[in-house]
C-alpha cells in the first residue's frame, strides 16, 4: 500500500518566543517492508539552523533552531511511503516463549542488541501486577507468537480506550488501576508485561491509515499519531502488535521510530525562551492511501 502522510504541529503563544530549539521524530524509516518514496519537514518561521542525524536505534532525527521572534510555530512533515504486510517465519513464532528471551539466546547474532529492550526504562517499569497479568498467557512452553498475541488481545478487551484517562506522565500502575488509556498507554503496558518476563519489546511510533464509518466521508486531518509494540523473535525479526486495535501491524501501519518508550521518540520536543503566559498546541495528521 502507498500512503501519503501529512503531519502538522502548530504552537501558538500569547507573547513573543525569542528563541527555540526543537527535535523532531517525523521521518519514516526505510525497512525491509517499508520504503520511503519522498519526505520533507518544513518549519515556519525559517530556522537559523537545521540538521538531521541518526540516533542509537537508527531513527532519523531533525534538529532546528530559531532566533526570529514569533508567536506561532508550524512544523509540517510530509511523507509518501510504500508499505508491505510484514511476514514472519511461522517456525520462529512457534518456539517456546522462554527461548525467545535475548538473555537466553547468545547463539542468535542480534540478541545483544535486543537486550536493553528487555529491561525497565524510566517510564516503563515492571510492577508485580504487570508480571502477573502477562503470566496468565505466558504459560510454560507455550509458543511465542500464540502467547504474545493473547496478551495483546487481553489488553484490548480489558482496557477501555478513553482520552483523558491518563497523561504523558502516567505510570504503568496508573494504567492498570484506571483500566483505561490511549494507544501510548496500551503499547507501554504491553512492553511492561512482556519485558517483566524477560522478552525484548520495543515501543513503536508511527501512523495508521484509518477508515471512516460506513456512509461517512473521510475527514481530512482526523487521523493521529499511533503507537504499538514489537516483540523480538529470535532469528525472525520483530512481531508488531497493536493492542489498541487488537491486530498485528499490517500494510496500513507507517513506522516512524522506535525506542524503549514514548519519551525516546516523541514526534516533537524542545525548549523555548519566552515570557508568554499561555500557549496552545494543535496537531493534525492525515494518512491517505494513494
Amino acid at each position: 500500500m502507498r500512503l501519503d502522510v501529512t503531519h502538522r504541529t502548530t504552537y501558538t503563544y500569547d507573547d513573543d518566543v525569542t528563541g527555540s530549539y526543537g527535535v523532531a521524530y517525523l521521518t519514516p524509516r526505510d525497512l525491509p517492508w517499508q520504503r520511503v518514496v519522498a519526505h520533507e519537514v518544513d518549519v515556519v518561521p525559517e530556522p537559523l539552523d537545521r540538521s538531521t542525524d541518526v540516533d542509537y536505534y537508527g531513527n532519523t532525527t531533525t534538529y532546528f533552531q530559531l532566533d526570529t521572534p514569533h508567536r506561532t510555530l508550524d512544523v509540517v512533515a510530509h511523507s509518501v511511503v510504500e508499505v508491505d504486510e510484514p511476514v514472519l517465519d511461522p517456525a520462529a513464532l512457534a518456539v517456546p516463549w522462554e527461548q525467545a528471551r535475548p538473555a537466553a539466546r547468545p547463539d542468535v547474532p542480534d540478541a545483544w542488541s535486543a537486550l536493553d529492550l528487555a529491561l525497565a526504562s524510566p517510564s516503563v517499569d515492571q510492577p508485580e501486577a504487570a508480571h502477573a497479568y502477562a503470566a496468565e498467557s505466558l504459560t510454560p512452553g507455550r509458543p511465542l507468537g500464540e502467547a504474545v498475541l493473547e496478551v495483546m488481545h487481553r489488553v484490548h478487551v480489558d482496557f477501555a480506550y478513553e482520552q483523558g484517562a491518563t497523561t504523558v506522565t502516567s505510570t504503568i500502575a496508573d494504567v492498570l488501576e484506571a483500566r483505561a488509556g490511549v494507544c501510548q498507554d496500551f503499547a507501554q503496558l504491553t512492553l511492561s508485561c512482556l519485558r517483566s518476563h524477560g522478552l525484548a519489546v520495543r515501543y513503536v511510533s508511527g501512523y495508521l491509515a484509518t477508515e471512516p464509518p460506513p456512509g461517512k466521508e473521510r475527514v481530512v486531518g482526523a487521523d493521529a499519531t499511533h503507537a504499538w509494540a514489537a516483540v523480538w523473535v529470535p532469528g525472525g525479526g520483530w512481531l508488531a502488535l497493536d493492542p489498541t486495535n487488537d491486530q498485528p501491524a499490517n500494510e496500513r501501519y507507517v513506522t516512524v521510530a522506535w525506542g524503549r518508550e514514548y519519551s525516546d521518540v516523541p514526534p516533537l520536543k524542545g525548549v523555548i525562551f519566552t515570557e508568554a503566559k499561555t500557549s496552545t498546541l494543535a496537531v493534525a495528521v492525515d494518512v491517505v492511501p494513494v
